[in-house]
């Protein structure tokens, strides 16, 4: 665990405030639900919940299967980042962080594909190297809580079958949270 020198008092209500740095740090917004840990030594622990996260072996057998059907790198992410990807160049992407636009596309909740919008996206932010070329938000319950993802490939344009593909695969995993 990591000291950040910040302290904080519980009001009447029992209510404590996340300062605004951690919040923006660890990408935590009005509404998101944390998860709550203690420890035996008395340490209370918030944790960004992430319902695609609970799925985890099976978003990546998803992954898997989505990659072995495509050929495509393929990747599944929740809000923050990516927790199942599948094809060459998987272990680069693994846990990482997803980036702004990739957000973006989420909180529209609308298919973006490469050929319609004029390009590609990245999809981590520490990393060119990857592009979206088509990303699937998957909506549970009205929010978005993750995204389909097929890595674009210079020599291969997405096409319609790509993107019903993201979008029956987005949502399947929105049914598999019910």
């Amino acid at each position: 665990m990591k000291a950040t020198g910040i302290v904080r008092r519980i009001d009447d209500l029992g209510r404590i405030v996340i300062p605004k740095e951690i919040r923006r740090t660890l990408r935590i917004h009005e509404g998101d639900p944390l998860e709550i840990f203690t420890e035996n030594d008395g340490a209370v622990i918030f944790k960004k919940y992430s319902p695609i996260g609970e799925l985890g072996e099976f978003a990546l057998q998803y992954a898997d299967t989505l990659n072995k059907s495509t050929g495509l790198l393929t990747c599944i992410t929740d809000k923050d980042s990516v927790i199942a990807a599948s094809g060459a160049g998987k272990r680069d992407l693994k846990e990482k962080r997803v980036s702004g636009e990739v957000e973006r596309i989420m909180e529209k909740k609308s298919l973006f594909c490469s050929t319609d919008e004029g390009g590609s996206i990245k999809i981590i932010d520490d990393s060119d190297k990857y592009k979206a070329g088509v990303v699937a938000p998957i909506v549970h319950d009205g929010d978005p809580v993750g995204t389909v993802i097929f890595i674009a490939e210079p020599e291969k344009s997405m096409n319609e079958v790509e993107q019903k593909l993201a979008e029956t695969a987005a949502g399947f995993l929105s049914k598999a949270l019910e």
